[in-house]
């Protein structure tokens, strides 16, 4: 291979995972502190909206979702605060997170049955794929180092749960 194809071929090796990180990611990192609004914010909804779902679904899968979500996102808080605290980021409020799961938690509270299990297959999916394109930007161009490792970290977690939720909305 002569000198300038390989340099070519190189460059376009490099360029490329690039190019692809904003087809996915086609959000813009929050600042620091309200993606630590946001995170908790996602923690918190993804917890209480399991533990009613624990309460009032008999649908297997949706139990079997809650139980996952209330166990992966109370250590992912867990992770959360740790590097909340190592970064020194205050949290700010992420008000267009905090209206989605307080709608969809009011929503489920008032709901049983079938059209709790719909409700709830939702939420999971609309809060799921909000914080999968969040962290996956914050992942790639977020400020600071120690919550850009957390969300890196948690981004496969998320996606997971994100896969498991498209398929809990599709099961109905």
């Amino acid at each position: 291979m002569t000198p300038i194809i390989r340099r070519t071929f190189l460059a376009a090796v490099a360029v490329a995972p690039i190019s692809h990180v904003a087809l996915v990611y086609a959000v813009d990192a929050l600042p620091d502190a309200r993606f630590v609004g946001f995170a908790e914010t996602v923690n918190d909804f993804e917890i209480k909206s399991g533990q009613l779902a624990l309460t009032k679904s008999s649908n297997e899968l949706v139990r079997a979702y809650a139980t996952r979500a209330i166990a992966e996102c109370t250590t992912n808080a867990e992770y959360l605060v740790r590097n909340r605290n190592e970064a020194g980021v205050t949290m700010a409020p992420d008000e267009d997170v905090r209206k989605i799961a307080d709608d969809a938690m009011a929503r489920l509270n008032s709901l049983q049955g079938a059209a709790f299990d719909t409700a709830f297959a939702d939420a999971q999916l609309r809060v799921q794929t909000a914080a999968v394109a969040q962290y996956g930007a914050f992942s790639q161009n977020g400020n600071d180092g120690s919550l850009r490792r957390h969300a890196e970290r948690s981004l496969p977690q998320m996606q997971s749960l994100l896969q498991d939720a498209k398929k809990l909305a599709g099961s109905r």
